[in-house]
């Protein structure tokens, strides 16, 4: 999505919740930060980091501590959950999005979340984000920044629900041609897969750390009704964290088969290798026998001395096949 045309730097969207009615009002892009704190409820405002200038603007936002600009411009490529008493904010994994296809590139959604105010930063548009903003515009269920948070999780389980059962499919047609015998080599094509899914798993056991940990702390440590959002939503992220390993193990799984078939395969062809050397090495050592420039040598001068020497090669491969049916290599 396009960033829009708005005396705010870096505005994508913004919307206004009513807890006490359960509406939703998307604001216009025009609107001042003075407007989008005015009035009752709280704001969701949605931020693209691509604009150097947004720094600058949460800095100079009252409702925003230090410690929530930095998460919201922070470029570390890494998981990160902060809970104290008044904010909680941190860093998600999600996906890219192009725009006119998905992707399955990871991106990073930045968030902090007040009792007045939730804000989302990114550097690239994100696929659970659109459909998290989307989801909230139809839902009348939004009472506070927390259920914007709990909608942005669970929208990106869905997204990897679709990244998951993708990436099913594409091992699916890789298993085909791999226990056909198909004539081609599916690594190139296995490889992008299993990194996918392993970066993703990664950043998975790591926000699923985070969260746990969240669980775990005192409730005077965090806002009211975090702990149990953060139970749901940890509950939800072991849910797509058993699928995702399991993808991971099957992808595995996979890779090493097809090595295993592959190495197969060498291996046949080093023993046709080692077959046929083993059958040219006696022509080859009569061969260069024959072909000594020196004086003396059988059927030098003899009616039919090469026809002796191809019998004597003859001989020389029927040894060296009998030699090897002896030792069961054949």
């Amino acid at each position: 999505m396009e960033l829009a045309d708005s005396t705010i730097p870096g505005f994508v969207w913004a919307h206004r919740f009513l807890p006490e009615t359960g509406q939703c009002e998307r604001l216009s892009t025009q609107c001042s930060i003075d407007e989008l704190r005015a009035g009752s409820g709280f704001t969701w405002l949605h931020l693209g980091l691509s604009d150097a200038r947004v720094p600058g603007l949460l800095d100079s936002l009252p409702d925003l501590p230090l410690e929530a600009c930095q998460a919201l411009t922070s470029r570390d490529p890494h998981a990160t959950l902060s809970v104290s008493r008044d904010l909680v904010c941190g860093t998600l994994v999600d996906f890219q999005r192009g725009f006119d296809e998905m992707t399955s590139e990871i991106g990073w959604l930045h968030f902090a979340l007040t009792d007045r105010m939730i804000v989302t930063t990114r550097l690239h548009p994100l696929r659970s984000v659109d459909r998290a903003r989307t989801a909230i515009e139809k839902s009348a269920k939004i009472r506070g920044p927390m259920d914007v948070l709990g909608t942005l999780v669970i929208e990106f389980q869905r997204t990897v629900m679709a990244i998951v059962l993708e990436i099913n499919e594409e091992l699916n047609v890789i298993e085909d041609f791999v226990y056909e015998n198909a004539p081609r080599d599916e690594r190139h094509k296995l490889a992008p897969a299993r990194r996918t899914i392993v970066k993703l798993h990664r950043h998975l056991r790591t926000e699923l750390a985070l969260l746990r940990r969240a669980v775990a702390a005192d409730d005077d440590e965090a806002p009211d009704g975090f702990q149990d959002i953060a139970q749901k939503l940890t509950e939800r992220i072991e849910t797509v964290e058993r699928d995702v390993f399991s993808l991971q193990e099957r992808a595995r799984l996979l890779h090493e088969d097809i090595d295993s078939r592959s190495s197969s395969e060498t291996n046949r062809h080093l023993y046709i290798l080692s077959l046929a050397t083993a059958f040219l090495m006696p022509p080859t050592l009569v061969t260069g026998f024959f072909g000594m420039n020196t004086e003396n040598l059988p059927f030098a001068h003899t009616d039919g001395g090469t026809v002796f020497a191809g019998i004597i090669i003859a001989i020389s491969v029927g040894l060296a096949w009998f030699a090897l049916r002896r030792a069961r290599i054949l």
